[in-house]
């Protein structure tokens, strides 16, 4: 049998997933031959990271790079890699254990009278490993999981409202919801034996007709919690009253919430926030209920913002809606069109599955922090794996055009792509790698002595950067060599037969309009599914977080990760863990701190524009110092004089460099490259997203978090569901890929 020939375009998570589900099987070379054309000189697109050699070897990515503990297709992906590459127990990172740590410790900011207020959350442990964690919940497995978190807020505001002589005294009056209390009785005195006193006597009085119903918020819960414990087990939907108790019991709930905890809100900050994610969780079970999710799936509800579905279903506009919490999981997806963060926009569907998941299916911490550049613990090792199992990496090899044909059988397929070579090699092969303390890792520029020396030499006198979209390193080589860059064309049938596409979403009305104007639903998606740039910076700092005046470490001392702070740059990610994996002399920095956020940009110049670039990246310089000018005095206020005035010595810099000079020598970027910029999950977009096999071209495979994957949002894990989608639809690999039907109803 003849080996198929596979092109890979692009060396993000989701190509770089498929390649190594293709490569599963012992004998797979007997079947494929693989070939992945990169451009410039590394793997990660958007999680890639670099090291710099001429400062500390210090990591300079994208922006933050976190994964969440309900990653679970993504933990089981990098567990087989650490587990097949079995690196040495001496080296550093060697287990997928060693390179992740839980992490447990998120903050949040309240913007309250015009003062911004830290909301500390030390979410708990859930003992497990998050690969063998699940995201296929049923409906009720959801609901169940969400009414547990349900009565921790329910029990705070239960004992805080006592502490203000308020009601807590419930009662049923309604002959309509002395019925549904009677549903809920049998069913639980059915199946549970310890009954406690009080609740055996409220099940009674729910019964007796002579009898006024009383209760309590807490005891409510309780019984809740218990009725759809007992259908999560037994995932029946067929009993339309278990539904209509949920629905009656939560709203009782929202009143009581309504009546006495309304007035205490502004005053009492623990009343606030308890208040606050009671309310959202009311506003999402009422929603799923109201919509007939279990029904029609999460897909059903995706014509709406998340927003305004939660304001639609009851939840309070002022402290909810606009919430921290909210707030946050927007600043979380980059989820502003055009980097305006008055246009917030996000799914209902994609925003209440992917919040419901997070919270309620992690092991571990709710976060892992990586312990070096995403760069270093995942691309590297994928790269050993795969180079060590035989799949050939082509480097510095622009992929510039695809073109569509006709094959033998009549069908449209890709016919040929369009390579530029960008440099030409000193050897047949580009050795990637820099050793940072024993752990390799990709630098944060070409490695130009394996370069030829003329073209290495005119690119470090241009500054040319090789991964850039509006690059001027064609003109720049024609006008030195008098000719253009080399190119090739691959052809099917002889370079290639199957394409996997694994540049994002942005790249496709550059490199495949001839495909588009053949498939209108691969148009469809090109222009629905929209992108928004990002802004990131990184500050290596004199002092630790309390020395800036951070002052809300958690008792496990873990460092914060916040947002919903104040825009731009709304997330801050505390990273001093990474300084051991830099390398930087004895009197080196005590501290790291990220920062990143959409970035405004509504409109991408053709790439003749060489300058648009360095225009970008300035304004992210200038909204940085900006930043620490004038906006992180409320979380850093030592790091400012008794004027108010940002004390720039806090940034670690050369002894010679003085006040805002001291900013030059920290890292920050622009992310505007089609490849680079964010998938968003804009109202009514899943729609239009495709299958990994989902265009008219039969050799043709889409990978990406921008396809459609049972997720649908920008994120690691979908990356990686849809590289394993694709390596399936390929060569059946993997068998199970963990909640792609996630939008999907579950009947009834």
């Amino acid at each position: 049998m003849s080996q198929e020939k596979i092109a890979i375009l692009g060396g993000g998570v989701s190509a770089m997933t498929a390649a190594v589900y293709l490569t599963e099987q012992p004998d797979w070379q007997q079947k494929y031959d693989i070939t992945v054309y990169q451009l410039g000189w590394r793997l990660g697109g958007k999680g890639a990271s670099g090291r710099n050699s001429q400062i500390g070897e210090r990591i300079e990515e994208h922006g933050l790079h976190v994964w969440f503990g309900a990653y679970v297709n993504s933990f089981r992906a990098i567990e087989n890699v650490y587990n097949k590459l079995n690196r040495p127990s001496d080296m550093p990172l060697s287990t997928w254990q060693d390179a992740f740590k839980p992490h447990s410790f998120v903050v949040l900011e309240e913007y309250i009278d015009n003062e911004w207020e830290t909301w500390p959350i030390d979410f708990p442990v859930i003992n497990g490993n998050p690969a063998d964690g699940t995201l296929d919940l049923h409906f009720w497995q959801l609901i169940e999981l969400a009414i547990a978190w349900l009565r921790k807020f329910i029990g705070t505001l239960e004992t805080e409202i006592s502490k203000h002589h308020k009601q807590t005294r419930l009662q049923t009056t309604k002959r309509r919801d002395r019925s549904l209390l009677q549903h809920l009785a049998s069913q639980v005195s059915s199946a549970f034996d310890d009954i406690e006193d009080d609740v055996h006597d409220f099940f009674q009085s729910a019964h007796d007709e002579l009898r006024e119903i009383w209760s309590t918020p807490g005891l409510l819960g309780q019984q809740l919690q218990r009725l759809v414990s007992l259908r999560a087990a037994d995932k029946d939907m067929s009993n339309s009253k278990d539904r209509l108790v949920v629905w009656y019991v939560v709203r009782k709930l929202k009143r009581w919430l309504n009546s006495e905890a309304l007035e205490l809100l502004d005053e009492n900050p623990n009343i606030r926030r308890a208040y606050v994610c009671a309310d959202l969780g009311i506003a999402v079970v009422i929603g799923l209920l109201k919509d007939r999710v279990f029904a029609n799936g999460f897909g059903s509800i995706n014509d709406i913002d998340f927003k305004d579905w939660l304001a639609k279903n009851g939840a309070n506009e002022h402290y909810t809606v606009e919430s921290a919490p909210v707030r946050g999981f927007y600043d979380l997806v980059f989820g502003y069109v055009d980097g305006d963060f008055s246009k917030g926009d996000v799914e209902a569907g994609v925003a209440t599955l992917a919040m419901l998941r997070l919270m309620l299916c992690y092991h571990g911490g709710v976060m892992w922090k990586m312990q070096a550049g995403m760069g270093d613990v995942i691309f590297a090792p994928i790269y050993e794996l795969l180079q060590s199992r035989g799949v050939k990496f082509e480097f510095f090899n622009e992929v510039s055009s695809l073109r569509p044909g006709i094959n033998e059988q009549g069908k449209d397929v890709v016919e040929q792509i369009h390579i530029t070579q960008q440099v030409t090699l000193v050897d047949e092969s580009y050795q990637p790698f820099v050793f940072v303390k024993g752990l390799p890792c990709w630098p944060s520029k070409p490695l130009l002595d394996q370069v030829l020396p003329e073209q290495a030499q005119l690119i470090r006198d241009h500054d040319i950067n090789l991964e850039s979209f509006w690059s001027d390193w064609p003109s720049v080589y024609q006008q030195q060599f008098g000719n253009p860059l080399p190119t090739k064309t691959l052809k099917r049938g002889v370079d290639f037969d199957k394409v996997i596409f694994g540049i994002s979403v942005a790249a496709l009305e550059h490199l495949c309009p001839e495909l588009l104007q053949l498939d209108n639903k691969l148009k469809g998606q090109a222009t629905k599914v929209k992108t928004v740039a990002t802004q990131a910076f990184q500050l290596w700092l004199n002092k630790t977080d309390e020395q800036l005046g951070f002052n809300y470490s958690p008792p496990s001392e873990e460092r914060p990760i916040l947002s919903a702070f104040s825009q731009p740059f709304d997330t801050w990610a505390a990273m001093s863990n990474l300084l051991s994996v830099e390398d930087w002399p004895s009197d080196g920095p005590d501290n790291i701190a990220y920062f990143c956020s959409a970035f405004t940009c509504a409109d991408y110049p053709p790439r003749s524009e060489h300058n648009f670039v360095h225009e970008q990246t300035a304004k992210v310089k200038a909204n940085a110092i900006e930043k620490l000018q004038s906006q992180m005095q409320p979380l850093w206020p030592n790091a400012y004089n008794d004027s108010n005035q940002f004390n720039w010595s806090v940034l670690y810099a050369p002894a010679g460099e003085l006040n805002i000079a001291r900013f030059n020598y920290q890292y920050w970027r622009v992310n505007v490259d089609p490849s680079e910029r964010y998938v968003l999950s804009v109202t009514g977009s899943s729609r239009y997203r495709l299958a990994t096999d989902g265009s008219i071209f039969e050799n043709l495979y889409l990978t990406g978090d921008w396809i459609k994957t049972g997720v649908n949002a920008g994120c690691v894990e979908a990356a990686v569901m849809a590289g394993m989608q694709t390596s399936r639809a390929i060569c059946g690999l993997p068998n199970e890929i963990s909640g792609e039907n996630g939008f999907e109803p579950d009947g009834a």
